[in-house]
């Protein structure tokens, strides 16, 4: 039986969805499990027609480490066929928040790893707690960021995208507000404050002005993508995920060593 508590959802008696990742044992890293949830969430929650809103949190210590490593190192063994089913939902669930009518909030905390950056570019308004850590971290091991790139690319731009995707290097909240991944950095304690400001400021716009600015904000940005376009990251994707170097990437992370390709440089 599936665990439908790997991501809760509630609405509350103003129309706001809270949305909680919820596997903080691996700090909320995704798996099929999660993204199936995920789509199954906001599916439901797009035909819920008093809905103003969305937050995403995670729940524990981080709000999300990106994939599920050990999760992705079992999947790169199935078929071509079979990879490509599991990047086309995870493809799915970006564009389904990409592409969700109404305003989505997410609020960091702690680490926003991998797939957590493109959750956060892909909504509409982020909140990251000052003490935050950033990396769009999958060529460290391997594999690649390609289904969030377009969500990247537009929020912090493409020389930003260049710099930290292929370096995966860690930035702080400042600099993911600098770049433009983050809108406000806030203590802890103030978070919620400057949540219920915003909220408050969003149901007092028309839903469906909201709606037809948000769209026309995307398709300006050419961020809805073509079936074309949808298969090609996906196939990309999944390929790469398959690849001899994306072995190596994810046995090196399990066997806690550098990968083979870093260079092996001893003293004379």
């Amino acid at each position: 039986m599936k665990d439908k508590n790997i991501v809760l959802c509630e609405i509350n008696n103003k129309g706001i969805a809270n949305v909680c990742l919820n596997r903080p044992h691996k700090n909320n890293a995704y798996n099929e499990e999660m993204i199936e949830r995920l789509l199954e969430i906001f599916k439901g929650l797009n035909t819920e027609k008093s809905l103003k809103a969305v937050v995403i949190r995670g729940n524990g210590r981080h709000f999300q480490a990106g994939a599920d490593l050990e999760w992705l190192k079992e999947i790169g063994k199935l078929t071509k066929d079979e990879n490509f089913i599991v990047s086309k939902k995870t493809a799915l669930a970006i564009r389904g928040l990409t592409e969700f009518p109404r305003p989505v909030i997410s609020i960091v905390h702690g680490g926003c790893f991998g797939g957590g950056t493109g959750i956060v570019a892909a909504s509409d308004i982020v909140i990251a707690e000052t003490k935050s850590i950033f990396s769009i971290s999958e060529t460290r091991w391997g594999v690649m960021a390609g289904i969030i790139i377009p969500q990247l690319n537009k929020s912090i731009g493409v020389r930003n995208v260049r710099r930290y995707a292929i370096s995966s290097e860690r930035f702080n909240a400042e600099e993911a507000k600098r770049i433009g991944l983050v809108h406000e950095i806030l203590d802890e304690h103030f978070i919620d404050q400057k949540l219920e400001s915003i909220l408050d400021h969003i149901l007092l716009c028309g839903p469906e002005a909201i709606y037809q600015t948000k769209m026309r904000a995307l398709k300006e940005a050419n961020l809805i993508l073509s079936d074309e376009e949808f298969n090609e990251l996906v196939e990309e994707h999944s390929l790469k995920r398959m690849s001899d170097e994306a072995i190596e990437g994810l046995n090196s992370f399990s066997e806690k060593r550098a990968p083979s390709w870093y260079p092996n440089i001893r003293d004379n």
